[in-house]
């Protein structure tokens, strides 16, 4: 299994590199209606480098084949509806849990729209987008905070809001994160299965291993450094780590890892380090393999954190197209050293961290943020991080949005994330 991830790993971050730069502002009709309205939208506005790609024209045809294209259209009049700052903060949280709610429920095949595979979470994606750009074109007769408001609007179009965990005895709680389609410039058809899993399997009642029932809650995290340095991953996990009725169980963060495999990573790490391959907004992480740095604002903890699922059980059980293996590689600064060394049997006592098993991006990033509040606020609770295949089978032909081999590896995927969490969330 060494020899197999390792150099993965090093392909699989060579090959992200992101090889275009396009403008940064986007000149399309204003949305809002004129006449009485207190606010104005701008023909063209700067916008940021993830929504400058809906120039895209395939952007806009996938949330179109998804029926999601009145959520773009009416956002911008709806805001110049509204007539004070406290107003807007509501319009934003009730259309963003609309949109996830509506991409939930088309994903599980209960909201009929459009051509493509209900499980596609691209659609979901570029309508937020689509969204945030309207949010930026609004220029509104008030004063506002306009950051503030978007991340009203991120936290509940990613289920982070208005999710919790139905009340139910005996009823098992696993709570899960999956990310945003990124890797756009090179090809922007891209999905992410860790994001269509999260979509497909939100609120569905599940059988364990073990016989008994588990709900599973998910949210869908942003592929952006300043997102996590302002907390959404500690916004995403608290609640579910701090007690109560709408704590979980088990946690799990899941991203896209390598072809052809799952696998849980034994371990975390601390340090970003996967310049110069950079996020969905094109920003870097200001870390490198010789120089890893930490995460602005990131709590007290170790360099490295070790899962508490039960890989043998997961990776001796499942059985599906993909083998499930265990991960146990890290890359380290061992102690009283100066370069990174790539080790295979986790790290070394005194090292600094440089990689855990999921490398040096926001993968590693989430497992690490969510597995320290999980070490802090509930010790004795099994989390970790899952890596899922990479999701192949586009069409060559560029102008094709999907087809039958995506859909079957899509599909594919999420089963076995499915079957995975029904061992790993049942009872030892």
């Amino acid at each position: 299994m060494t020899s197999r991830i390792m150099p993965l790993r090093r392909a699989a971050s060579a090959a992200a590199l992101l090889a275009t730069v396009l403008p940064l502002a986007v000149t399309s009709p204003a949305h809002a209606d004129g006449g009485s309205s207190p606010c104005r939208t701008p023909v063209s506005v700067p916008l940021d480098a993830e929504q400058a790609r809906l120039a895209d024209a395939r952007t806009t045809a996938l949330v179109e084949r998804a029926g999601f294209t009145d959520f773009v259209r009416r956002f911008p009049a709806a805001l110049c509806g509204v007539r004070s700052e406290d107003e807007a903060g509501r319009l934003v949280d009730s259309w963003g849990e609309a949109l996830w709610q509506a991409a939930v429920r088309r994903a599980q095949g209960q909201r009929p729209g459009g051509d493509l595979p209900a499980g596609d979470d691209r659609p979901l994606y570029w309508a937020r987008v689509a969204m945030t750009a309207g949010l930026a074109r609004w220029e509104p007769g008030f004063a506002l905070d306009r950051a503030a408001l978007r991340s009203r609007f991120e936290d509940a179009s990613r289920g982070l809001t208005n999710n919790a965990f139905r009340a139910a005895p005996g009823v098992r709680r696993v709570f899960i994160s999956g990310f945003d389609p990124f890797g756009l410039d090179a090809e922007i058809r891209r999905a992410n299965p860790s994001g269509s899993a999260a979509l497909q399997l939100s609120g569905r009642r599940v059988t364990l291993a073990d016989g008994s029932s588990a709900e599973i809650r998910a949210v869908v995290l942003p592929v952006r450094y300043a997102d996590f340095d302002a907390g959404i991953v500690e916004r995403a996990f608290t609640p579910r780590l701090a007690g109560g009725p709408g704590a979980a169980d088990v946690i799990t963060s899941v991203s896209q890892g390598y072809p052809g495999i799952f696998t849980l990573e034994d371990w975390a790490g601390r340090a970003r380090s996967a310049d110069p391959y950079p996020d969905n907004n094109r920003a870097l992480s200001g870390g490198t393999r010789e120089h890893p740095v930490t995460a602005p604002g990131l709590g007290p903890g170790p360099e490295f954190i070790r899962t508490t699922l039960p890989a043998a059980a997961v990776t001796a059980a499942v059985r599906g197209p993909y083998p499930v293996l265990l991960n146990t590689e890290v890359t380290e600064i061992p102690a009283g050293g100066t370069a990174p060394v790539d080790r295979a049997d986790g790290p070394t006592p005194g090292s600094r961290a440089v990689e855990g098993g999921g490398g040096g991006y926001l993968s590693n990033e989430v497992a690490y943020r969510s597995n320290r509040l999980r070490a802090e606020l509930a010790p004795r609770l099994p989390g970790g991080h899952l890596h899922t295949p990479v999701l192949t089978g586009l069409p060559a032909d560029q102008q094709l949005l999907t087809g039958p081999e995506f859909e079957r590896n899509e599909s594919a995927i999420t089963a076995e994330v499915r079957a995975i969490l029904e061992h790993a969330a049942a009872r030892p």
